[in-house]
């Protein structure tokens, strides 16, 4: 992240009174998140403003700010790269500066606090070298969608060929480390896997890092192919035992995992962490309300939310011309907001500016997929052994609704060995988290749960040291 404002003159001269050269401390809400933002500002001797600025959850440092001007008491900044602008007031003693941070059609209230130090970030589960295993960093293509894909392989010690796993990540344009405000979940997962004597292959999605971005219009089943070449991959490595090849999925990733494993007799098991159940209609819509509830809204506020996205999906079903849905969809906001009192409306613009911001992602082929995608089908046509796990504190994935409908889903298929967990505690990071809300993601230093590591190793290693086959469900 970088910041910009409208282009102004460098100016030497500060508030009259008090000087913004220093280390200023904000939050930016968006969604649920909180993301901390260190604004870091020296003046030259000759009087000219330059500042650079942190990203502390996203683990981005020193990011350029192009330009930056305090005149009478107004602070902006800009930063063109990243189309951020600022422009805040700073108050009589010069210890804030409360204002409004601005990227592309969305503005968020941003109030910047004077500080003598800036927080560190710490992530004390990333894992330090030399590490006891070896590391390989590894490239195979999907054939069928012609795609080429980068990411790390992580191969125990051993003098036998051992089990393996691909991870598969959450939705959206994700990292082989699946990178999410400063943790990097999946490096400690392949760590703490590896350490256990179980290979692992991590791999860039489609258009970041190494990886290729192939067509625009791919979707989750586009995905599962991607996941099949990567165990394609590994079957040609002799160092794994090609009859133990697993898929960990993590939420989308969750899905996914499922489609890949009926398409292919070479996956030996799944592990679904904070997978679908639910359509993926119900999913989002269910998040919400518990995504609104935990940021303080009231009832009233929650049902506003649910119409507008219950109108949203509506429209993507029923219109498949993507010009058409988008002018449907804003119309339909507009008509809802016209209903509103000016308090209800400004308690909704932050929703409006996710939808504004969001709507190409909408009527895009992976978004109406996922709307549409029911999970249970699938699910019942898988017979290898599966461990479905969701965190007590989920909020993105709702733990009771979805699990009951993954064992349901499994027993009707007739699948004899599967083990359903609820989590205690956990988030849908799987952090032992106080109340679930994504607000809590970057600030908790952990990164996934010791408890949760050690549940999907200990049932990794079982499925592949023995042949005993028995359905187990946990609640709590």
């Amino acid at each position: 992240m970088t910041y910009h404002s409208s282009p102004a003159p460098w100016c030497s001269a500060l508030s009259t009174q008090h000087s913004v050269a220093g280390t200023w401390l904000g939050v930016l809400e968006a969604q649920g998140f909180k993301l901390r933002i260190v604004l870091k500002i020296t003046q030259t001797p000759e009087g000219k403003l330059v500042a650079k600025m942190d990203s502390l959850d996203q683990a981005a440092n020193d990011l350029p700010i192009d330009t930056i001007t305090s005149e009478s008491g107004v602070v902006r900044f800009e930063a063109r790269a990243l189309s951020l602008s600022y422009e805040g007031k700073l108050n009589d003693d010069g210890s804030e500066i409360v204002g409004n941070l601005k990227q592309g059609p969305a503005t968020f209230p941003v109030t910047f606090k004077r500080t003598e130090k800036a927080p560190t970030l710490g992530r004390p589960q990333d894992p330090q070298k030399p590490y006891p295993y070896s590391e390989e960093e590894v490239s195979y293509e999907n054939t069928i969608d012609k795609v080429r894909l980068t990411g790390t392989l992580t191969l125990p010690p051993s003098r036998k060929p051992v089990p393996a796993v691909v991870l598969i990540t959450g939705s959206g344009g994700q990292d082989r480390n699946e990178t999410l405000l400063g943790h990097r979940p999946f490096l400690v997962l392949a760590d703490h896997l590896t350490r256990r004597g179980i290979a692992v292959l991590r791999v860039d999605d489609r258009g970041m890092g190494g990886s290729a971005p192939g067509s625009p219009n791919a979707t989750s089943e586009n995905y599962a192919e991607d996941v099949l070449a990567g165990v394609a991959f590994l079957k040609g490595r002799k160092e794994i035992n090609p009859r133990q090849i697993g898929l960990i999925g993590h939420s989308e990733g969750g899905m996914i995992a499922p489609i890949a494993a009926v398409r292919s007799k070479d996956v030996a098991f799944i592990v679904m962490m904070a997978g679908m159940g639910q359509t993926g209609t119900d999913v989002i819509l269910m998040q919400g309300d518990l995504l609104q509830k935990a940021s303080g809204s009231g009832p009233e506020m929650i049902t506003q939310v649910r119409k507008a996205f219950e109108q949203i999906f509506a429209i993507l079903k029923a219109e498949k011309d993507n010009v058409a849905a988008e002018k449907k969809i804003r119309e339909a906001v507009v008509s809802q907001m016209a209903t509103m009192t000016e308090a209800q409306k400004k308690a909704f613009a932050p929703v409006l500016g996710t939808i504004n911001a969001q709507m190409k992602m909408y009527v895009s082929d992976w978004f109406r997929y996922f709307l549409l995608f029911d999970p249970g089908p699938t699910l019942a046509k898988v017979r290898i052994p599966v461990l479905a796990i969701v965190g007590e504190k989920d909020l993105q994935v709702p733990p009771q609704e979805n699990l009951v409908l993954i064992e349901a889903a499994l027993k009707k298929g007739g699948n004899k060995n599967y083990t359903i967990l609820l989590m205690p505690g956990v988030n849908h990071l799987f952090q032992t988290a106080k109340t679930g809300s994504p607000s809590e993601y970057g600030v908790i230093e952990e990164t996934v749960s010791p408890t949760a590591l050690q549940t999907i190793s200990d049932w990794i290693l079982k499925q592949t040291t023995t042949r005993k086959r028995a359905n187990t469900r946990k609640v709590g």
